[in-house]
Parts: structure tokens; sequence; C-alpha cells
């Protein structure tokens, strides 16, 4: 199966153990990304304060280049999801919004038709996939390894008509890991803001709501945090220091992207996951999980064996 892969800005930058995981998890199962050529930026969060136009323009460049290659678009960050899925049913909603769309990429060469879909990765392993074809590739259960699931606001938020989970108790990220091995304790915080859309213009209420989600998973005693978006890995991972700091308070809980997560149960190599990009180590559970190396058949060679007796 070949899909068209959308890394977007973050997934180059400061989460690029996401990308390198989601690409290594896709490979295992045979699932090819073709990354969109020459894509651009989606207008993450800030497009629509300069122009609505503008943040229908931008995600409807890339739509339209997945177009060309004919397959569903796969955005493993969660605001470019939501961005591009949000043109693509602008697009299908009407001639007139499918026209505006299209006279605003006048001079690009493009034009978009809404014509192909566009997922989430958590959507492509559970619906597309199956959780008994992932069961069949497991190496490492990830069993004793206790977790919780942190999805964040906006992975699921209600924007246009397609959800792939329930947008009040998402469970996903919780039946994959329950899969792999792992337990998933009760969180209330799952859905809950982290605070990163604001990290710049209000960092005391960012921190804050960050430290209440870490605070929660550290007292219901979880090894480590499993997400699926790189602002909140941002906000959780490499805020942890800061946030510990201001509180006092040493939590020092490994923050997880679920693609290395999965990763990891499939034996795949902890470098190859970008386990190293952490912030907070994670190497107490990546040690634990390693793939057992196989003994060797081949017999020893005695020491008698080896002379040469001439006569």
């Amino acid at each position: 199966m070949k899909y068209s892969y959308y890394p977007g800005c973050s997934l180059e930058s400061t989460s690029v153990e996401y990308d390198i995981s989601t690409r290594e998890v896709f490979k295992a199962f045979d699932l090819t990304l073709e990354e969109i050529p020459d894509w651009n930026c989606c207008g993450a969060s800030s497009a629509h304060s300069e122009s609505y136009l503008l943040s229908l323009a931008l995600p409807a460049r890339d739509l339209a280049k997945a177009e060309d290659i004919e397959s569903t678009v796969v955005a493993p960050c969660p605001s470019c999801y939501q961005n591009l899925k949000r043109v693509k049913e602008y697009v299908e909603k009407s001639i007139e919004n499918r026209d505006r769309i299209n006279k605003a990429l006048e001079g690009t060469g493009l034009k978009v038709e809404g014509k192909v879909a566009v997922k989430h990765p958590l959507d492509i392993l559970i619906n597309e996939l199956g959780l008994e074809k992932l069961a069949e590739k497991i190496k490492v259960p990830l069993e004793g390894l206790r977790v919780v699931t942190y999805y964040g606001c906006m992975i699921i938020r209600p924007d246009g008509s397609y959800t792939f989970d329930d947008m009040e108790n998402p469970m996903t990220m919780d039946r994959i890991t329950l899969t792999l091995g792992a337990s998933v304790l009760p969180f209330t915080r799952k859905t809950r803001c982290c605070g990163g859309p604001v990290m710049v213009n209000n960092e005391e209420t960012a921190l804050r709501l960050s430290y209440d989600i870490l605070k929660e998973a550290k007292e219901a005693d979880a090894q480590a945090i499993i997400v699926a978006c790189p602002l909140c890995h941002l906000s959780l991972d490499a805020k942890q220091p800061l946030i510990e700091k201001k509180y006092g308070d040493k939590v020092n809980l490994p923050i997880i992207y679920f693609t290395q997560l999965i990763g990891l149960a499939l034996g795949i190599p902890e470098e190859r996951l970008g386990f190293d990009k952490l912030i907070i180590d994670a190497s107490g559970i990546t040690a634990k999980y390693k793939p057992k190396k196989k003994k060797s058949n081949k017999k020893k060679t005695t020491a008698k064996a080896k002379s040469i007796t001439t006569h």
C-alpha cells in the first residue's frame, strides 16, 4: 500500500524522532510513504490570524501536489492533519469553495479537487492495518511497562465530518499500547491542552498546564507518557527540566511517541527510532525491551580437533 506522506515542518526539525520512527514502523508493515514533492508549511496555527484564505491556500497547495500521486495523505502532526483535512472538506462542500481556493492557487500551476483522503497514522494503523497484523509483528512484548496515553486537544477535535476516534475519550493509542503488551493507566487529562499554543505569549499558563499533565501521570505511577503530537512532545519533554525547576518537583518522565513505542515492540533498534533525540532519557525503558540475541548453533571446536598431529 502506498501513501502520500506529509511530514510538515516539525517532523523535519524539533520532532525528527517522530518522523524517523513513523517511517520505520510503516516500512515494517510494507506500507510505502512517498513524500509529497516540494511541500510547504500548512500554516499551522498562525496563518489564519493573517488571512483565512491564506490558511486554506497553504494546505490546498499540498493537497494538489498529493492528488498528482493519487494516494491517501498521511500527516502525523495533528495540526497538519487537521489543516489538510479541513481544506479537503471545504473544497468538497461546494463548487464555489473549490473555485475560490483554485483562484488563490493561480500562478502555481496547481488545482485542488479534494479527491484524496487525509488520514492520521493512528487511523491507518487501527482501521486499515488492524491490531491483528500489528500483533503478528511483535518481537518484544512490552510486558510490565506502565504508561499513560496523552492525545492533546488537536488530534480528534470536531473539525469537519470525519473523526477516527471518540472526541471525549479517544482510545486508538490505548488499544495499540495494550496490543504491544504494556499497561495503560487511568488518566483524566488525556485530551486536556498542554499549553503549547500559548507557550510564547503566556509561558506561565503553558508551564502550569504541562505540569498538571506530568504530575497526574507521575501520581498514577506511569513510567512514560505516550504522545502523538510534536507540540505536546515539546511542551512535556523539552520543557520538563524548566517545569521541574519552577515547581520544585522532580518528574523525570520520558515522553515517547506512539510510533517509537511500536518500533520498540517490533524489535527495531532504538537508534533507528530516534530515542537518542529525547530530552528526558528513556534508556531505562529501551534497555529492558531490547531484542534478545539469538544463540549461535555452531558447535565449539575442541582444542583436540584444532591440533594437527604429524608422524
